[in-house]
Parts: C-alpha cells; structure tokens; sequence
C-alpha cells in the first residue's frame, strides 16, 4: 500500500473534528467528576429507597390504620380548644411545614416545625432525637400544652362520639375504642404515624442525573443543569458537605454543632441532643417499654446503649436535604430564611460558636459569589419541581356509616 500524507492527516483532522463534536455529549454527562465522585454520586440513590415497615407499630402498613390516621392528622378535635391540629403546623400546601421560623400551635414554641415527606425513612424524631419511633413523635404534640394541649380522655372521647371514627378505629385495632383503655392514646398516635409513612417524595433533578450517569445515558445526564453540575462539585469536595449530608435521603441520621445559636428568647437555652437523650430514655412510649409491638426488641438496641454527652449539648439533627424547596426557613430556630443565606452561614461560618470539645469538621468555605449560586442550584436540584399530592386515603378499606 501507498502511503498518502495527505490522507492520513486528513483522517486526523477527521478524527479530531468528531472527538471535538463528541467531547461536550461526554462531558454532559460527568462533568469532569472522577471516578470517585461517580461512585459518591451513585451513593446518594437510587430514589425511592427501599422501605420496611416499622416492627414497633402492628399497624404500620396496614390500610385500615393509614385510612383512620389520614382523618386524625386534619382532626382539631384532638386538642383542648377544638382548633388545632396536626395539619396546622404541618400544612400539605407548604411540604407538611408552616413557613414560620418556630411553631405556633396553642402558643409560641421554640423550634422549627420540619417537613414530613419521607419521614418514615428516620431513625430518630425531633431537632433533638427525643423520639425512636414515629408514633411517639406522633404522641408528643397532642400531649404537649403548647401545641395540642390534648389527653387520654378528649382522644377517648373523640373516637367515642363519633360513629365514624369509632367503626375506623375497629377496622384498624380490632376493637372498639374504650376510655378506660390505657392503649388507646398510643392507637392514635400509631394510626397518625402509620398514615405519614406514605407521606414520600418523588424523584427529583438530581435523581435523573444520577441515574443517567449510572446507565451512561450521556443524553439524559445533559438536561441536568450546568450551575447544580458545578454545585454538586462543591458539595462533594471543597464543601465536603456529603460527609454528614450523606446516602439517598442525604442525611447520616445523626446530629451536630454546626455553629447554629441555641439560645431561646427571652433567657432561655435548647440543650439540643442533649436534652433529646434525657427525654427520650425518661419516656414510657420509647422502644424499650411496653407499647413497642416488636417482642424481641429488636429495635432498641440504639436506644437500650444510648448516654447523654457532654458533647451532645447544642447539637441538633442533620436533616434531609430534600425538598428543601418546600420547607423554608431553615435550621432548628428557623433562624436562616433562605437556601443562600444557609450557604452564607457555611460559607462564613464562625468557629468560635463551635463547641470546643469533640473533632471538628467545618471550616468556612469562603465561596464566590458565584459559587454560591452554584451550589444552591444544587440545592434546588434536591426537590421535586412540584410539590407532591398528598396521599389519598388508601382503597381496601370498608366503609364506615
């Protein structure tokens, strides 16, 4: 054969002009992400995760309860004044949240009322872990005087009265409501609990591109935006925000100082975890009494080890990064009212709040202005672009008259 020069450097130039026309497909869809980061991406799916119902409540999962716990969630009859319910600070027009930055049920409280979608996935309740299960957490703002101000006796009474509620309450426990019944509370709580394990999120943004990285559907990875593509960069390196904001539903499930004010006006103070603990281990609805309806209690091994810290004061839960969007303000105290003021705090973040006991992980980031915007692009991603329905009432349920 006859070697060409002419050819051959035509076949480069060839070449060349489809390796230049291929290469922005390719980097669409990893953006420059090494192979590690691919595999930390990959970490955070799939979306939905599997999900098993809880042992500790017989009625997790079962039709009859989540139908009775849909109708006691909107129910204000359960509190003193006939006017508050479950739904008034966890309004499903706002992401089951209020916009305030602290609740306000019979009075002012505290802290900021979370979001419930995918709530059932948690391993501990509350800014300060004070619950292990979903039904006691459920329990606590029907009791507590400043939210419902409820009781034993106005529940009684409520499913007493009412024929419909009372034929529910057989359909899902298997007997009739009765006031001199000590379990009857708890049936509530775990009738209220059951219905907000169905409370999930759908994919999002990043689920999408996560999902085209990991089939190499460099066409699909190229509809994610280059502004989150960037911030997502952030929150795996330079932010190492994924070291506690981790796994599919982007959260180690634990708690942390992260520098956050913990004083309550006007002289007050949240110890935060701290105070969690002492509450949850005090507590007769925890997993180791006598209402959890797992007999091998397994499921209380957390609870059954768990000791207050020193460290543990001022801590409060590392929440979900989904559906941020829906769930504003931010932080226990709700003291931070945007997504770019919550990258700010990290951004400028003040070390001497820090605790001076425990390892340290956080240093400001001193972002751009621009890498800001980027990473709450990112954020952004992490929510559906709708809020999601909320679930009807579940078919198979026989009717009550």
């Amino acid at each position: 054969m006859t070697f060409r020069p002419t050819e051959h450097h035509s076949g480069r130039r060839i070449l060349a002009t489809l390796l230049f026309l291929l290469a922005p497909a390719a980097a669409a869809g990893t953006d420059g992400f090494s192979a590690g980061e691919l595999e930390r991406i990959a970490s955070h799916g799939p979306w939905p995760t599997e999900w098993m119902r809880d042992p500790g409540n017989r009625v997790s999962a079962n039709a009859a309860a989540i139908h009775l716990g849909h109708r006691l969630f909107f129910e204000p009859r359960l509190s003193a004044n006939g006017r508050v319910a479950c739904a008034t600070c966890h309004d499903p027009a706002r992401g089951f949240q209020d916009g305030r930055a602290t609740a306000r049920g019979l009075a002012d409280g505290t802290r900021n009322t979370p979001g419930l979608f995918d709530v059932r996935h948690q391993r501990w309740f509350g800014w300060d872990g004070g619950h292990d299960n979903l039904w006691s957490a459920s329990l606590r703002p029907i009791l507590d005087q400043r939210e419902m101000g409820g009781s034993a006796t106005r529940s009684a009474a409520l499913l007493r009265g009412s024929a419909a509620l009372a034929c529910h309450y057989r359909q899902a426990f298997g007997k009739a409501p009765k006031a001199t019944d000590p379990d009857l509370l708890v049936n509530v709580a775990k009738a209220i609990a059951s219905w907000q394990e169905t409370l999930a999120s759908p994919p999002t943004a990043f689920d999408r591109f996560r999902d085209a990285l990991e089939r190499k559907d460099d066409a699909a990875a190229a509809t994610y935006p280059a502004a989150a593509r960037r911030g997502l960069k952030i929150f795996l390196g330079r932010g190492q925000c994924s070291t506690c904001h981790a796994g599919p539903l982007f959260t180690n499930g634990e708690f942390g100082d992260i520098g956050v004010p913990f004083f309550i006006k006007p002289a007050g103070v949240d110890p935060g975890r701290q105070g969690g603990i002492k509450r949850l281990l005090a507590s007769p609805y925890n997993l180791l009494g006598a209402h959890n309806d797992d007999a091998t209690k397994g499921n209380a091994t957390g609870t059954r080890y768990l000791r207050p810290e020193h460290r543990n004061f001022g801590e409060f839960k590392v929440p979900t990064l989904r559906n941020l969007t829906l769930t504003a303000p931010y932080m226990h105290n709700g003291s931070l009212a945007t997504l770019r003021d919550v990258v700010r705090h990290y951004s400028e973040l003040d070390e001497d709040r820090l605790h001076t006991d425990g390892e340290r992980i956080l240093k400001p980031l001193n972002l751009s202005e621009a890498e800001s915007a980027d990473l709450v692009a990112f954020l952004e991603s992490l929510s559906p672009e709708a809020a999601p329905p909320t679930p009807v009432e579940p078919p198979g349920v026989a009717a009550c008259r």
